[in-house]
């Protein structure tokens, strides 16, 4: 996520003739993500302060901020003090994490080191000769943006010859590539499905085209029961073994034929989970009727036709004590020690068997800690009592969340970090229905290396999106690629960067974050307001399309679950590349530059590891582009990403779905 911080400031000590204080300029252009910037404080409002030393001119500002400015070449140098604002209170859990940097003409000249809080400040010395373009960012740690109140401090242009501009950032079209469905069957979602023996199944099969619709499946194992008319298979099966199914949908237009693998064993989430949670739209202010809504909209949006099935109720649910809601504020945990919903929840097995009735899945949360990162009730020492309610209750998924367990464990080594969620997977074994397991402790301890031994099928690889911005987007994602977590992911169990969170976004950033989360095989849960996603406004029009293109999903859930890696990079560009299980590749090519509008991003079949022509098909546009004898070059837009699939010349291309391309 992009950071930066500015505001006019009034200097009262002497400067240079040719100086130019950084708040001196137009800074109506800023992007910020998160907060607010002030002049001469902190973004709180205190005295600007870095490890105790005192400053009287700067800008405070919050994480996720960026400043571009066109210099053409007017200022010799720039100098500043960088850090965190003393007016974070170190050691609360809200410590801050800030990498500050300058980027001129689409090169990095300055990168700070993780700042945290107590850091001294970091000086600023660098040259400017001849640069045109200058962007001043303050990008958030792998802690999220909480608590990045980021100074620059006493920040100035030096050798300044002519006027110095902001510069707006460019404006890009609302512009939606994702052809509209056919009015014709089609059949989407995961090709596999996996369920343990004698456990609940129920699978909503997805499929786009006009309604009614009349759904068939022949090989249905026994034990297993379709409903024609909704496309919902329910029951159990008994024993082991992969079980074939033809599932075949008709309507007045037309039908869709398509085989779906459900294979029954120890493995579940054979697929990356999809779906979305209220965490980062609504926070604690969830009740009842905003989780049924939610359901409801996944459903009526037609997001549930593309394969998102999970409902998520995250952090908010459980009762907190001392809160000033008197239905928030209440026991607990009753007599025998279960765990209550607050107020707002007043029947939670009736809320999940309403998620049920719609053919989707519920999602829970709590924290191996006495309370969740909000303060709410958690699982601390009742563990078996609430992964028995859970289950009773009817949860599908469960995301536990580190939080509060940092007070009670005995320090960050791997043993302790591992010990609270071997636990509660152990436990959820135990039940008598399938609950896909999220361990949310932030990539700690290098998680994806030991996550599957202990029973995770997913497991966080980074900090909170939040409101995420294109640098640390991009930062997470990166970081994922390069870890060398790739080994440890594939069906079953994924390495999760967190959240589909689009606010903070271009359009072409969204773009990226959506091919980049499918290249990875990450779960694609939304977090941004589901409601809304059916108006007919600019940006939820956008928003669907980017939510909803079945050919780019179908990189995500492909049955392989391959995990891509980046093949070539340099400092403007970047070709992703994935495995996909017909021996195709799912390839991204990136525009990491600001400036110019359009950068060309090439991708050579010796850097994929493939030979000889290809049939190369842009995923977004769902269009051939025809074949490529060695490598394909294309103009590709400011921090967008174009997404291609590419099949030898002589190989069948199907679709997996309907057919022949």
């Amino acid at each position: 996520m992009l950071l930066l911080l500015l505001m006019s400031i009034t200097a009262t000590v002497c400067y240079a003739a040719d100086t130019v204080l950084l708040s001196s300029l137009d800074l109506s252009s800023i992007r910020s993500t998160t907060g607010i910037s002030r002049a001469n404080k902190s973004c709180s409002g205190a005295p600007l302060s870095i490890a105790g030393r005192k400053f009287d001119h700067g800008v405070g500002s919050t994480g996720g901020s960026e400043l571009r400015i066109d210099l053409n070449g007017n200022a010799a140098g720039f100098q500043a003090w960088v850090g965190i604002d003393d007016d974070v209170q170190k050691g609360i859990g809200c410590d801050g994490s800030v990498i500050f940097k300058l980027i001129a003409d689409n090169k990095t000249i300055y990168e700070s080191p993780l700042m945290t809080v107590g850091n001294a400040a970091q000086r600023i010395d660098v040259s400017l000769k001849g640069v045109k373009t200058l962007q001043v960012i303050s990008d958030m740690g792998p802690d999220g943006p909480y608590c990045d109140h980021a100074d620059w401090c006493d920040a100035q242009f030096t050798g300044v010859t002519g006027e110095l501009k902001t510069l707006p950032f460019p404006k890009e079209e609302w512009t939606v590539l994702t052809p509209k469905p056919s009015p014709k069957p089609r059949i989407n979602g995961a090709r596999v499905f996996g369920v343990r023996p004698g456990h609940p199944v129920l699978y909503r099969i997805a499929a786009t085209g006009d309604r009614p619709m009349i759904f068939n499946a022949s090989g249905l194992p026994v034990g297993l029961k379709l409903d024609s008319s909704t496309g919902r298979i329910s029951g159990s099966i008994a024993e082991k073994g992969a079980y074939t199914v033809t599932i075949t949908v008709r309507n007045s237009l037309g039908t869709a034929s398509r085989d779906l693998k459900i294979m029954v064993g120890d493995e579940i989430a054979l697929t990356p989970p999809m779906g979305w949670n209220s965490a980062y739209c609504l926070s604690i202010g969830i009740t009842d009727k905003s989780i049924r809504d939610a359901t409801d909209a996944l459903v009526a949006s037609g997001l549930a036709d593309h394969g998102y099935s999970y409902v998520g109720i995250d952090d908010g649910w459980s009762a907190r004590r001392g809160d000033p809601d008197p239905k928030v504020n209440i026991e607990p945990r009753d007599a025998q020690g279960n765990i209550l919903p607050d107020g707002k929840f007043p029947d939670m097995k009736a809320l999940v068997d309403y998620i049920h009735s719609k053919g989707l899945l519920a999602q829970i949360y709590t924290s191996p800690g006495p309370t969740t990162c909000m303060g709410y009730e958690g699982s601390y020492q009742h563990e078996a009592q609430d992964a028995k309610q859970f289950a009773d209750r009817g949860f599908d998924l469960l995301k536990y969340d580190f939080c509060s367990y940092g007070q009670i464990w005995k320090g960050n080594t791997r043993e302790e970090m591992i010990r609270p969620y071997k636990l509660m997977g152990d436990l959820l074994k135990q039940q008598d229905r399938d609950i896909v397991f999220n361990l949310c402790e932030y990539g700690v301890q290098n998680v994806w290396e030991w996550g599957r031994e202990i029973g995770g099928n997913s497991w966080r690889t980074s900090g909170d999106s939040g409101s995420r911005g294109w640098a640390s987007m991009m930062a997470a994602a990166i970081a994922q690629a390069n870890s060398g977590s790739d080994k440890y992911a594939g069906p079953g169990h994924w390495n999760d960067p967190d959240y589909l969170t689009f606010d903070t976004l271009t359009p072409n950033e969204q773009y990226t974050h959506m091919s980049l989360w499918c290249l990875l095989a990450a779960p694609l849960i939304y977090s941004n307001d589901v409601t809304t996603i059916d108006f007919k406004d600019q940006i939820n029009a956008f928003r669907k399309g980017l939510l909803t293109n079945d050919e780019v999903i179908e990189v995500d859930q492909d049955p392989l679950g391959k995990q891509a890696r980046i093949m070539t990079q340099d400092s403007q560009t970047q070709v992703w590349a994935k495995d996909m299980e017909d021996g195709s590749k799912a390839v991204g090519l990136v525009n990491l530059a600001q400036f110019p509008a359009e950068g060309k991003v090439i991708a050579r079949w010796s850097d994929l590891g493939i030979m000889g022509p290809q049939r190369v098909r842009d995923l977004w546009r769902q269009q051939n582009l025809g074949v490529f004898k060695d490598e394909i070059v294309r103009e590709v837009p400011c921090h967008g990403c174009l997404l291609l699939r590419l099949w030898p010349q002589g190989q069948t291309v199907k679709d997996a779905a309907n057919g022949k391309r």
